[in-house]
Order: C-alpha cells, then sequence, then structure tokens
C-alpha cells in the first residue's frame, strides 16, 4: 500500500471514488469547484494507493479558506467498499496524513437530525468515527445546526444596545478576550487550555478575517452608558451568510442581551436582501440554542465534530 497526497494527474481517479452513503462528502462537483477556489488543494487530498495497479483505495479531502497555510478540517473519508478493513485503512492514512500535516485536523461531518435512528446513516458514521479516533481524534462534540430564512419577520434594532464598528481589529481582539471568559464554546475553553487569551482571540479574529464576510459588517454592542456589552459578527462562509460570532461580556450576562446581538445579526444579513442565514452552536450551549429558536431559527440538521485533544504546554 502507498500512502501519499495527491496531484494534478489524479483527477480522474479522484473524481471516480464514488461516496454512495447519506452523509457529508466530497461529491465530484464540490470537488471541481473547491479545487478551482483553492479549498482544496492537491496536497491536502491524501490517497491509499495499491501497489500493483494504483487503484485508489481509500481518499481523504480536507478543507481550509483558500489563503490559509494549513489544512483547517477534514470533508470526507473514503474506503473502497473492496476493503476487508476499512477502519484499519483509514486510520493509517490518517496517521500518514496528520504526520505529513504536522497537525491533525478535526473531522466534520454533516448529518440529519434523528441520524443514531437511521440504519444506514449510523453504519456510515461509525466506521469513520472509530477510524478517526485510532488516528488520534478523539474528542467528540455535536453541534446543532440553525437556519433562518426571509419568511421569518426581520427584528427591530435595538432599544437598548448601540452598534458600531472599529477598523482596528485589536479592539476587537480585546472584546473577543472579554466574551471568551466563562464562555461555553467547547472550542473556545479548550483553546483556552493551553493558549494565552490574547493569543486564542487574535486566532480567531484572523479565522473571521479570512472568511468571505465584509469585515465591514463587523459590530461591538454599547449599553447607554457606553459599557461594552458584546460583539456581533455577521459573516460569509462557503454556502452563504452565517451569524459568524456573538458574545455577551461577563459583567453584563443575564440581562438578555444575546437577543439584542442576534438580531442585529439577522438584521445586518436581511437588509441586503440574504434569504437564508445558518448557525451552529454546541449542543451544551444550551442558552444560545434557546436564543437561536427565540430569534425564528429553526434547527434543520447536526454537525459531529472529531478532534485531537490540545498538546499541553
Amino acid at each position: 500500500m502507498r500512502f501519499r497526497p495527491a496531484v494534478e494527474a489524479d483527477l480522474d481517479r479522484l473524481l471516480g471514488c464514488v461516496v454512495d452513503e447519506s452523509i457529508s462528502w466530497a461529491h465530484p462537483d464540490r470537488l471541481l469547484s473547491f479545487l478551482e477556489s483553492g479549498n482544496y488543494r492537491y496536497d491536502r487530498i491524501w490517497l491509499a494507493e495499491s501497489e500493483d495497479d494504483g487503484e485508489i483505495l481509500a481518499r481523504a479531502v480536507w478543507w481550509s479558506f483558500p489563503d490559509s497555510a494549513k489544512p483547517l478540517a477534514m470533508d470526507c473519508l473514503y474506503v473502497h467498499p473492496s476493503v476487508p478493513d476499512r477502519i484499519a485503512l483509514a486510520a493509517e492514512l490518517l496517521r500518514r496524513a496528520h504526520a505529513g500535516f504536522g497537525e491533525s485536523p478535526a473531522y466534520h461531518v454533516f448529518v440529519g437530525n434523528g441520524w443514531r435512528d437511521d440504519p444506514r446513516a449510523a453504519a456510515a458514521i461509525a466506521w469513520r468515527w472509530e477510524a478517526a479516533g485510532r488516528a488520534g481524534l478523539t474528542e467528540e462534540l455535536e453541534r446543532l445546526r440553525y437556519a433562518w430564512t426571509a419568511e421569518e419577520a426581520v427584528p427591530e434594532p435595538s432599544e437598548r444596545l448601540t452598534f458600531r464598528g472599529d477598523d482596528d481589529d485589536e479592539v476587537f481582539v480585546a472584546a473577543f478576550v472579554r466574551v471568551a471568559e466563562g464562555t461555553l464554546d467547547f472550542h473556545t475553553r479548550e483553546a483556552l487550555a493551553t493558549m494565552d487569551p490574547v493569543a486564542q482571540a487574535r486566532e480567531d479574529v484572523r479565522e473571521y478575517r479570512s472568511m468571505p464576510g465584509d469585515r465591514s459588517w463587523w459590530r461591538l454592542a454599547y449599553t447607554e452608558d457606553g459599557d461594552l456589552a458584546g460583539v456581533a459578527l455577521p459573516s460569509a462562509n462557503n454556502s452563504g451568510p452565517v451569524v459568524g460570532y456573538l458574545g455577551v461580556v461577563p459583567e453584563h450576562r443575564g440581562h438578555g442581551y444575546v437577543d439584542d446581538l442576534l438580531a442585529e445579526i439577522t438584521r445586518t444579513h436581511a437588509e441586503r436582501g440574504v434569504q437564508r442565514i445558518t448557525a451552529d452552536t454546541d449542543t451544551g450551549n444550551v442558552p444560545m440554542a434557546r436564543a437561536f429558536e427565540r430569534a425564528g431559527y429553526r434547527n434543520f440538521a447536526i454537525r459531529l465534530v472529531l478532534s485531537a485533544k490540545p498538546a499541553q504546554p
């Protein structure tokens, strides 16, 4: 068995790796489109191929923003049905790719609600889950996916908070640091276990700057007394407008400002004629989930995230 990153000459064979299971995967149209846009790159697609005839027996595809210096998430894990031990081959492919990357990007799997009760979906996820775990992706997170559509009423501007932009990224870094205190967001808490809060906030700001959303949409929220109450970042990804980031600083929690922040994001998108806005939150972040539901967002799917434990300093 040979393990290696793909090259352009592999394209026709990559397109022949057909995944017919009801989970997220890099179908041919997406593969071609994202290779063209730079969200996929050949050196971030890894193959396991037969020594005898060069047949692709396994393929893993990682996604990133076009200008990202590293792969950010695995989109697709495929093993040919003829392979007797799909888990072992997939795990070895991931280990080789992680070694090549110098890190272990998370695996994101998009599934429908109730996927555990769907035998086909559950089976498709089970062997991938096991393979990812053997390759070091042992942290398991389930996120609720929400969507607002233009059929819902557009929120009115807040009567309690004033929203202002700021061209200085460091102002948002400082706000992110404050919002991160006591956060219920899993990945922020995980990052803060091994990173300085300012470094973690700068990394988040860089990530949001790299998204397709317009930087000019970002807003800081202030109380009538001029205190910073929170942050509201409308944004966008490859699929369209999203609720990028929102959070309330600790000293102003408990007043329902999360509703004002979410309404500002929703209204900002809606005033541009957006028909659909998506958002995710961890299943453990019950206050955020309830805020989405109060704002007319509907839970339409689940995102499973398998990731490596952060290295201890």
